[in-house]
């Protein structure tokens, strides 16, 4: 479409705006601004830091056969997209690790807690 711009530089215009949607684990991140040499500005999303585990309020949870982070996301919170909160809780690298064994027991952010519903 001519004249149409790209939604990247249509985010530039407006003040205050942030490319991630109020439900993403990244709404809250600061984003930079590089200029390179030719002067030609680059966006980034900073550092995303997690908060100290034994500083959110959790409940436990028994993972049960065949559970995965997003159906519990889905079921503790109403969006399986929030299964990031449930692995933001946990001191694992791979959120798979959360659910891969039946029996084990996770920490589960309590679901008012930190959550930017639409």
């Amino acid at each position: 479409m001519a004249g149409t711009e790209p939604y990247e530089n249509a985010l530039g215009a407006i003040p205050g705006a942030h490319p991630y949607p109020r439900t993403s684990r990244y709404h809250d991140a600061e984003i930079g601004v590089h200029r390179q040499a030719d002067g030609t500005e680059v966006r980034y999303t900073k550092r995303r830091l997690l908060p100290p585990l034994d500083q959110q309020e959790t409940q436990d949870h028994t993972v049960g056969s065949g559970e995965r982070p997003d159906l519990l996301a889905q079921h503790y919170f109403g969006d399986p997209a929030q299964w990031w909160r449930i692995a933001d809780a946990n001191p694992v690298l791979d959120p798979r690790e959360l659910t891969d064994e039946a029996g084990r027991i996770i920490a589960l952010p309590e679901a008012g807690r930190g959550h930017r519903g639409v």
